[in-house]
């Protein structure tokens, strides 16, 4: 292998590998290229978005343990944690003593985790709760959060719900959904499955209700609104409010100016 000397900041010599870059081209050519390259994203788009229609038909198991959690506010059941909410993501958060960095910080992974979580009200809005759950208690997770700017609702597990829903020794989301005050586990996403995870569409496509728009292939019954339509300014929802009028009449005029100009797109 080519291999090129570049002397770092401390004024160490490495060999490091020379880059083979890609061929420039023309912007004609270029263009050419992306559109190739768009026919197979979207087919991907489709890919994810029939694989989300599955998720939301696969088989529920009944959650008959009561789970005991710590909250800011004192013990909390699981059915607490929904917040009202049909929907639940619990995110497994390694921090706690024997987890490195304790105890001024957490798990560098799920700490990245914890950086990209967009805002909740978005979430909020199509009746999901997400919160976080660790084995450290309250007063170290009220420090952590406020060191690392982290708003989201965050736990601490007491008992053997992490063992009991595949997170003890590893880090994961797990969705569950309330019927009234029945529970019911309903999916599980780890590993690398996590990376993705902090989209406010993302956390909507694991859910068993999705992003309730009307586009989706959801099974009969399930509440779906038009698209876009429910978007809104985080500090702006309003529960049962209908959607703006001006932002109805905006969303309309972008989604027939993309229709018009790619007969196969959609949401």
């Amino acid at each position: 292998m080519t291999q090129t000397i570049e002397k770092r900041e401390n004024g160490r010599a490495d060999a490091q590998p020379t880059m083979q870059k890609p061929p420039v081209v023309s912007a004609q050519a270029w263009e050419a290229a992306r559109q190739e390259m768009l026919v197979k994203e979207k087919a991907h788009t489709r890919a994810r978005d029939a694989l989300a229609a599955e998720r939301r038909r696969m088989p529920w198991t009944a959650v008959t343990k009561n789970y005991v959690f710590e909250g800011p506010d004192g013990k909390a059941s699981l059915l607490d944690l929904f917040a009202g909410r049909r929907q639940l993501i619990v995110y497994r958060a390694f921090y706690e003593p024997g987890v490195h960095g304790w105890p001024d910080h957490g798990c560098r992974g799920c700490s990245m985790v914890a950086d990209q979580v967009a805002h909740l009200s978005h979430l909020n809005a199509r009746d999901t709760t997400l919160v976080f759950a660790s084995r450290a208690p309250q007063t170290d997770i009220a420090r952590l959060k406020a060191r690392m700017g982290w708003t989201m609702p965050w736990y601490t597990i007491t008992d053997s719900f992490d063992a009991d829903f595949d997170v003890g020794e590893w880090h994961g989301h797990n969705v569950f959904f309330r019927d009234g005050e029945e529970l019911f586990r309903t999916y599980l996403v780890n590993s690398r499955g996590d990376e993705q995870m902090g989209s406010t569409w993302n956390y909507l496509d694991i859910t068993p209700l999705g992003r309730q728009e009307v586009w989706e292939d959801s099974p009969a019954g399930y509440p779906q609104t038009p698209t876009y339509k429910w978007w809104n300014w985080n500090d702006s929802y309003v529960e049962g409010a209908a959607p703006d009028k001006r932002w109805v009449e905006v969303s309309d005029a972008g989604e027939a100016a993309m229709r018009a100009s790619d007969t196969s797109a959609k949401p």
